[in-house]
């Protein structure tokens, strides 16, 4: 019974979290015509949304005893705003954009994915396909952030977005690259840092503290996935070990 209950709830916050998505992206239609920003900015986030959706839907079906649930439901609305921050990234290559608009948008979707994983754990939904769903998430905030930043500080900020998925390029060549890594909370500690001090440079304020910022959280970043892959590269020629 508690647990019923505890997915009521989550259900509940996801509902009206989605319910003030809604009300946001409504009121983010109208501010984008009023500053007249490029149509291509709409296009990048519908794109976006699109094929995450598609993936998310595909993933769903490939584990048909996994539901959606109500940990999911908190992480489709964080993806839905990164799916905005993509399309206000896209639209600054041809015009000024809203820097506090950028900010705004950013800043829940940081603070929402420690929702996700709370909701996830209190009501018992946690899943393979949430934890990767919200990876997935994380990693695509990250590599937007970076994509705005980077004409700021330099491309080596590119470096913050693009390590994950040089990561998956690798285990697509090393199949033993694709072995599935122990749990670190660790892992989610450096990709907050990472997306906290992107969001901050992207602020414009402090650039020397900015850039100081963004290139601990590279030196962060490179020593956690330098750690995975000692881990992987240790257990490469053991297939039946996890």
């Amino acid at each position: 019974m508690k647990r019923v209950q505890l997915e009521a709830v989550g259900w509940a916050g996801g509902g009206a979290a989605l319910v003030g998505l809604v009300l946001v992206v409504a009121g983010l239609a109208a501010q984008w015509q009023a500053e007249k920003l490029p149509a291509t900015g709409w296009l990048a986030a519908l794109g976006y949304l699109v094929v995450s959706n598609a993936l998310l839907v595909g993933g769903l079906r490939r584990r048909r005893s996994e539901r959606f649930g109500p940990a999911n439901a908190v992480t489709s609305v964080r993806s839905t705003i990164v799916g905005l921050i993509t399309g206000l990234v896209v639209a600054s290559w041809s015009a000024d954009i809203p820097v506090p608009l950028l900010i705004g948008l950013a800043v829940p979707a940081l603070a929402l994915d420690a929702v996700d994983g709370w909701v996830a754990r209190r009501t018992g939904s946690t899943s393979e396909l949430g934890a990767r769903f919200d990876m997935e998430v994380d990693a695509f905030l990250l590599l937007v952030l970076s994509v705005y930043v980077a004409p700021l500080f330099g491309a080596w900020v590119l470096a913050i977005g693009l390590l994950r998925y040089a990561f998956v390029a690798a285990a697509w060549l090393l199949p033993w690259m694709g072995r599935t890594l122990p749990y670190r909370y660790w892992r989610k500690v450096v990709t907050a840092c990472a997306g906290i001090a992107l969001t901050f440079a992207a602020t414009g304020l402090a650039p020397a503290l900015a850039a100081v910022l963004v290139a601990a959280a590279l030196a962060l970043l490179l020593e956690s996935f330098a750690r995975d892959t000692v881990w992987l590269v240790l257990r490469r020629r053991d297939p039946d070990r996890e």
